[in-house]
């Protein structure tokens, strides 16, 4: 669980400093080069036509799934928990006394290039970059600093919510469904609810 959370902090970070900087002390991705900028690498990202705001969930992040929703992804079980860190307020949902699953949810607090971003770190911050099926129109892009799917059944996927907003959603398989099932696509399964329930206001 720990490893996720680092990934998901530092995945929100390689993602600010691969925009354009508008902040003072933007970290560098840890490859040490120069991230290329979004509107050179990713020309061809998607956009966000009808853009979200995700005010009300940075203020509580685990209302990004509602109890139902997370039963229907883990099992009837859950522990929830929320934090706040750097790189923005997530929550992660887990089973009791349990390594995995889990799902954690992050929103970054600090405004990127979308999932432009993610595309122009491909091959410097992440090894693994792949677009998925968007979900009503809002792109999907799977994403790592290693792929981890078939060894670890790791996924993150960031979910565009607007041209300079993504939701990190970080999925880990429980042991049986290792090289069995696609983490991404669980992934992805678990921003349909996110989307769901950010775009209802719920």
């Amino acid at each position: 669980m720990r490893r996720t959370i680092l990934v998901l902090s530092a995945a929100a970070l390689v993602l600010s400093a691969c925009s354009t900087p508008t902040t003072n002390g933007t970290p560098t991705p840890a490859s040490g080069g120069t991230s290329p900028s979004p509107s050179n690498s990713a020309p061809d990202a998607p956009k966000v036509a009808d853009p979200i705001d995700l005010a009300r969930f940075k203020q509580a992040p685990c209302d990004a799934l509602t109890d139902t929703q997370a039963k229907e992804l883990l099992g009837p079980q859950l522990e929830t928990k929320a934090r706040e860190g750097a790189a923005g307020p997530a929550c992660m949902w887990s089973l009791p006394s349990a390594v995995r699953p889990i799902v954690d949810v992050l929103f970054s607090n600090m405004h990127d290039s979308g999932t432009a971003s993610v595309y122009a770190a491909k091959g410097h911050a992440y090894q693994l970059v792949e677009p998925l099926q968007p979900i009503d129109g809002y792109p999907v892009t799977a994403y790592d600093t290693r792929d981890e799917r078939a060894s670890k059944g790791r996924c993150s996927v960031a979910l565009g919510t607007s041209d300079i907003e993504t939701i990190g959603i970080s999925l880990e398989q429980s042991e049986a469904n290792i090289g069995k099932k696609d983490p991404c696509a669980a992934a992805r399964e678990a921003a349909i609810r996110v989307l769901a329930t950010v775009r209802g206001g719920n």
